[in-house]
């Protein structure tokens, strides 16, 4: 066991040594700064999602299993700034103490997980794709903190899921964060996609309201299509509460429509003064990007194709 303990040791200093040095040559190759905060962003994530098994333990024994997901996102927050230097600073946050809500955000790329940790309010659980939960420690920790885990593949299953979490919001005042376009954008420019139904259609069962978060564009922050990871300070705004006490199924359509509308007016704001402090692409640069990589309208080919398949959910 000691030998398996320090064969771990010197595999943990090797990555450390091995990321502070793609870190320190970025100032040269700066290609080299992305693998190196992409390498401190997964050792962050393992750190903090061990934390989390423990933490989501002993606050369940403790009776405050609820808050699980608070503390951890707490947690990596401050972990990821110092291994990054990335912070997101919120507008808004007095819309967050609503509860319950079902709470619905753009989605760009990984880095959106650290947004989390920025704006994640106490009593409140992600949703994620059932596969998430099978990848060791990371899975077990959102099986334990109360993730709703959704199979997007199976409609009959996927609704079971959000019946089941209509019915605890109204009877725990839990609240839910919900990606509302399903997948990452990966957009240089402030766009969103498609919009699922499923986080619009548990407000609507669970009779609570709708609290919409916008990030800004920070593609001169992260981008993946350019190899760019470097440090800033990233606007989001939280904007007020939909109601949708008086809403049905059927006006779940416009819901949907009109909220992607509100995100995206703002999400056009808000890149504005991203684009001012350096941390998004000027207009003409973003899009020269989307083109070059093919991406329009913020969507790849395939998500362009996604797209047009009928939302199940």
């Amino acid at each position: 066991m000691s030998t398996i303990v320090l064969y771990a040791l010197y595999a943990l200093l090797a990555y450390l040594g091995f990321t502070s040095l793609l870190l320190l040559l970025s100032v040269a190759i700066p290609t080299l700064g992305f693998y190196g905060r992409l390498l401190a962003s997964h050792l962050a994530l393992f750190v903090v999602a061990a934390y989390g098994v423990v933490a989501s333990i002993v606050l369940r024994l403790v009776g405050y299993g609820r808050v699980s997901q608070w503390a951890t996102a707490r947690a990596f927050k401050w972990v990821m700034l110092l291994a990054t230097g990335v912070r997101f600073e919120v507008e808004g946050k007095e819309h967050l103490q609503t509860r319950p809500a079902v709470f619905v955000g753009n989605h760009q790329s990984e880095l959106d997980v650290l947004m989390l940790g920025e704006i994640f309010p106490p009593y409140c659980s992600v949703t994620a794709k059932k596969s998430l939960r099978l990848i060791p420690i990371f899975g077990w920790f959102m099986a334990l903190s109360g993730t709703v885990f959704i199979d997007r593949s199976n409609r009959e299953n996927a609704m079971a899921a959000f019946e089941g979490a209509a019915a605890e919001m109204r009877r725990d005042k839990q609240s839910v964060f919900i990606f509302a376009e399903g997948t990452r954008s990966y957009s240089s420019q402030p766009d969103l996609l498609p919009f699922k139904k499923g986080a619009f259609h548990l407000a609507v069962k669970a009779k609570v309201p709708i609290v919409p978060i916008v990030t800004a564009n920070y593609s001169n922050v992260l981008d993946v299509k350019r190899k760019r990871f470097v440090s800033g300070v990233i606007p989001v705004k939280v904007l007020p509460p939909i109601d949708t006490k008086d809403l049905t199924p059927a006006d779940v359509e416009d819901l949907t429509r009109d909220t992607r509308d509100l995100m995206l007016s703002e999400l056009v704001r808000v890149t504005e003064r991203a684009r001012q402090a350096g941390v998004s692409l000027p207009a003409d640069e973003a899009k020269a990007v989307d083109q070059k990589h093919a991406i329009v309208n913020g969507a790849s080919p395939r998500q362009r194709r996604d797209g047009k398949v009928k939302q199940a959910i």
